[in-house]
């Protein structure tokens, strides 16, 4: 199913230039930067897509900050952007009929907060909170520390949404170089998406596991959809997102945009292993709430077993065993995960 997803919804983003998405689109188009301390790339990066309202290709250019002190809010104004601060953002009871809109969107001067809904408690809580002020059809949430951004990025997004139909999900998959002290790794980055959140999707929801970028903060989708979901407040919004998207409105609702290449700032260890753990609950709170857990253990291969056992199944070439990686472990056939075994304490086998 994965795979067939993965042919089907995939895409580049040279498939849909500023001018396709300009002429094909019907829709509004919100796109909102969540920001904090972005000072140093906000400017650029609101100028860009400024152009692009300019050229018809967007409506909205919406900055929600988090009370930022270097800068950012003002820059991004001056650029040609709306600014919001995410804690004067109040979320009403209920959408206002036929407008889309959040009743009792405004300002609670002075407290940080907002009646009903208290501090803000995140990026996602941001994002959830822009809503009451994104007046598009079609949102684009964006990462505000990307450096040389480009075009591209907005109308590879928009695309799947304006030109495919039955995608109501985007999300972008790039290369992340990672650049420090001079050496450049052109695939170093996205370290957290690679060890942590790719590897368990692929053993709790193996229907998302093409997935390329699930953490990616580049995000279209259709208002109406980002309605209906719960918004994770933290570092697990995105991939919480994904998962209650997949479960909303199915797979074929998903598709995926190649925008090459990513470049922005790099955390540093011990803030990825912060981000880590809350993508990692995240994934297991969602799992365990639908029984997925135990289906997991299920599908991999019982530990342990008898030396003998264990030594051939370990064995390249035994059959129906693929040969194992270069780490010793074979895959589990028909499921891509790798296949547990354990050899028996040395004092048991020495003693058979």
């Amino acid at each position: 199913m994965a795979e067939r997803w993965e042919r089907a919804r995939t895409f580049h983003h040279s498939r849909y230039p500023p001018a396709r998405i300009a002429q094909e689109r019907r829709a509004s188009v919100s796109v909102c930067l969540p920001t904090r301390e972005c000072g140093a790339t906000i400017a650029p990066i609101v100028s860009t897509l400024a152009e692009l309202r300019r050229a018809g290709a967007i409506d909205e250019i919406v900055v929600v900050d988090a009370a930022s002190a270097d800068g950012t809010a003002e820059r991004a104004r001056g650029a040609g952007a709306t600014v919001h601060q995410e804690a004067e953002l109040a979320v009403g009871a209920r959408a206002i009929e036929g407008t889309g809109a959040i009743e009792g969107a405004g300002a609670n001067e002075g407290t940080g907060a907002n009646e009903g809904t208290g501090a803000v408690l995140g990026k996602g809580d941001a994002m959830w909170r822009a809503l009451t002020v994104l007046s598009g059809e079609l949102v684009l949430y964006l990462d505000a520390d990307v450096e040389r951004f480009p075009a591209h990025y907005v109308s590879g997004l928009l695309g799947p949404l304006v030109c495919e139909e039955g995608v109501e999900f985007v999300k972008a998959f790039y290369r992340r170089p990672f650049e420090h002290g001079g050496v450049s790794l052109p695939e170093g980055g996205g370290r957290v998406n690679h060890l942590v959140a790719r590897p368990a999707l692929s053993l709790l929801y193996p229907e998302l596991a093409r997935v390329r970028q699930p953490l990616a903060g580049e995000i279209a989708a259709r208002r109406g959809l980002l309605e209906r979901l719960p918004f994770a407040t933290g570092y697990g919004v995105e991939i919480a997102m994904l998962i209650d998207v997949w479960r909303t409105a199915g797979l074929e609702a998903i598709a995926q945009v190649d925008l090459e290449v990513h470049r922005n700032r790099h955390q540093p260890i011990a803030a990825l292993s912060s981000m880590a753990s809350t993508v990692l609950a995240t994934i297991l709170a969602r799992a365990q709430a639908e029984g997925r857990l135990e289906e997991a253990v299920a599908t991999l291969a019982p530990l342990g077993g008898q030396a003998g056992q264990a030594g051939q199944a370990g064995q390249a070439g035994a059959p129906g065993r693929a040969a194992p990686e270069p780490g010793g472990i074979a895959p589990e056939p028909g499921t891509g995960l790798p296949r547990l075994v354990e050899r028996p304490p040395l004092a048991l086998a020495l003693s058979r």
